[in-house]
């Protein structure tokens, strides 16, 4: 559908059964992110609140809350957008069919923006606005669902400008109320290129912050772009509508589709305290400088809606644009990275911190022993590559038979476990870059990486029931099973890494004479809590690898160095124990979750999400 504003979408979603309206007044402290995770979680429909308090503007959410209703969305451009995609990949294919394929080139001249002469806004201020504060210990309202925009100073204008979705303080901390906001965003995104540009002029950076309009607009500042690829043609194309725009008196330039749009600017090297946000790791984001935004002008549009998500512990609506991006990007990742079949990043483990992927293994398949050598060539490749390199743990392989998947999650792992040399097959990147949002490294921003690389015949039979000798263990306890292979322990709270190395080297000695009985075995998950890291896949995939850096929490069982690589002749230890410098979990408020309910008792409006 060509939408031609965020109302639109949402009133042709009711007409389809696809959104609930809620015409209680309803807090937008905790109360509504209370309530869209509720309805999420049960994936149920796209919420319209109509009564705000504090704020004459609707606000909506869980739009893209699952796969089936964006494609719902975008179903008279979707197959289109996808052809794109792929004749980008492979350009011969629109040579060799012209006719099959005009349909596409049609639209990709008829994406390109339109600038027009007016608009219809209002100017208002940030009290104005849906001040929504989603997690408790959040420092303030946040834009959950913005589209960021910054142009090249030295190459001004549309087609060289990014849009992109970087979250925003409205309010707290040090902010002064409708003067300042923060923008979160690191310095080798598209923003961070114009903001450095800007620095080293001298000049301050005029961005724009989006807020509604159509769903394509919103969809298009996430979408993992080529270089060269304007967010708004696609967005265009995705819609199946130009992007309309102008500039202000101020030279900022405004989205007329837009529901809400917040001008200003960024000044060399200003930076305030933004944060915590509660985010898609599942922890809180803690109080860091980022830039600040000067403020300028805040429009709205007539009856303009105010679209947020609410990100924490995956899944979330977060994971449906994932899911979404992958659907319509899937055949791009092996025509960027040669060699590479498939590239999973596990959403369960919060995104960034684990990926999976299928390669090829060219190099050694005859030999008299297989081993990853290729697979080694291309996992530096990945780890080089755009937000994957934010990983902190890569598992590759090879499958000869080219059945292997990286879904489901667990087949995938069991494919590698029975593989997996430990004496030869983990490859440690220390002292270099993780995502700033992961606490589990040396510093923000600073950690390590590990890459699992397993290839040939199975050298194990993994192990399903739990051998006697972990029972037997002194200050580890509760062995469960997390999957084949794969053991949970529960010890005491960690303190220190110096008391860690000595308990590891005391679970060592209690294991290391046991090698027989631990021969099923690769990974042992030392944990707080082993019944919940146990229970389920997912939490097994959570506690793991969002809990652990792997150069500082890395164990292993008769472990050894040679030559400068580590390996261990029994299963691996990996410390998912939550250290001192972690960020909080994200807990919900037992308070308010009472308070919301009424919403979801016999009779009331969500009953269906109960």
């Amino acid at each position: 559908m060509a939408y031609s504003s965020l109302e639109a979408c949402l009133i042709d979603l009711e007409k389809n059964g696809q959104l609930i309206r809620i015409k209680e007044e309803v807090d937008p402290y905790l109360e509504m992110a209370a309530i869209h995770l509720r309805v999420h979680e049960a994936k149920g429909p796209a919420l319209l609140f109509e009564r705000v308090k504090g704020t004459r503007y609707r606000a909506a959410s869980n739009i893209f809350g699952t796969l089936e209703r964006s494609r719902f969305i975008f179903r008279d451009t979707y197959a289109l957008v996808q052809q794109l995609i792929e004749l980008k990949n492979d350009p011969l294919k629109a040579l060799k069919n012209p006719f099959q394929n005009i349909k596409t080139g049609l639209a990709a001249l008829k994406a390109l923006p339109k600038k027009i002469n007016t608009h219809s806004f209002e100017e208002i201020r940030i009290s104005d606005l849906p001040l929504i504060q989603h997690w408790p210990m959040d420092g303030g309202a946040f834009v959950t669902l913005p589209q960021v925009y910054s142009e090249d100073i030295n190459q001004p204008g549309i087609m060289q400008s990014n849009l992109g979705m970087y979250r925003i303080q409205l309010t707290g901390n040090d902010y002064i109320r409708n003067k300042e906001i923060g923008l979160h965003y690191q310095l080798h995104r598209g923003i961070g290129i114009h903001q450095t540009i800007a620095n080293n002029k001298g000049l301050p950076l005029k961005v724009s912050c989006f807020v509604g309009g159509p769903p394509s607009h919103t969809l298009s500042a996430v979408m993992p772009l080529p270089e060269g690829i304007s967010e708004m043609t696609f967005a265009g194309v995705l819609g199946g509508r130009r992007f309309r725009y102008r500039y202000d008196s101020n030279g900022n330039a405004l989205s007329t589709d837009a529901d809400f749009v917040l001008t200003g600017e960024v000044y060399p090297h200003e930076n305030k305290p933004e944060g915590p946000f509660g985010d898609h790791l599942g922890y809180y984001s803690l109080n860091h400088p980022f830039p600040l935004m000067r403020v300028h002008k805040v429009y709205a549009r007539k009856n303009a809606i105010w679209p947020f998500t609410v990100v924490g512990r995956p899944p979330q609506e977060d994971t449906s644009f994932g899911a979404l991006i992958h659907d319509l990007t899937g055949s791009a990742i092996p025509k960027e990275i040669p060699g590479v079949k498939e590239v999973h990043a596990v959403d369960a483990a919060g995104v960034h911190p684990l990926l999976l992927a299928i390669g090829s293994e060219r190099y050694t398949p005859y030999a008299p022993t297989k081993q990853p050598a290729e697979l080694l060539t291309i996992a530096n490749h990945i780890l080089g590559t755009g937000q994957l390199s934010l990983a902190k743990f890569l598992f590759i392989t090879a499958d000869d038979t080219h059945q292997l998947k990286t879904h489901p999650v667990q087949d995938y792992l069991k494919f590698v476990w029975e593989r997996i040399d430990l004496r030869r097959d983990l490859h440690f990147y220390t002292n270099t870059t993780i995502d700033t949002l992961d606490y589990s490294g040396s510093g923000l921003n600073s950690g390590s990486k590990l890459v699992l690389a397993a290839y040939g015949d199975p050298i194990r039979t993994l192990c399903t029931q739990i051998p006697d000798v972990l029972y037997e263990l002194q200050q580890f306890e509760n062995p469960k099973l997390c999957m084949p292979g794969v053991i949970a322990l529960q010890s005491k709270t960690f303190t220190s890494y110096a008391a860690a190395k000595e308990e590891m080297e005391q679970l060592n000695q209690m294991l290391k004479e046991h090698l027989g009985q631990l021969e099923g075995i690769v990974q042992i998950i030392l944990c707080d809590n082993s019944d919940f890291t146990a229970a389920t896949m997912n939490n097994y995939l959570w506690i793991s690898y969002t809990r652990c850096n792997p150069s500082h929490d890395i164990y292993g069982i008769d472990s050894f160095t040679e030559h400068k690589h580590w390996g261990c002749n029994g299963p691996m230890i990996l410390d998912a124990r939550i250290k001192p410098h972690h960020a909080p979990v994200l807990e919900k408020d037992p308070e308010t979750e009472k308070k919301i309910d009424r919403f979801f008792k016999k009779g009331g409006i969500l009953e269906s999400c109960g």
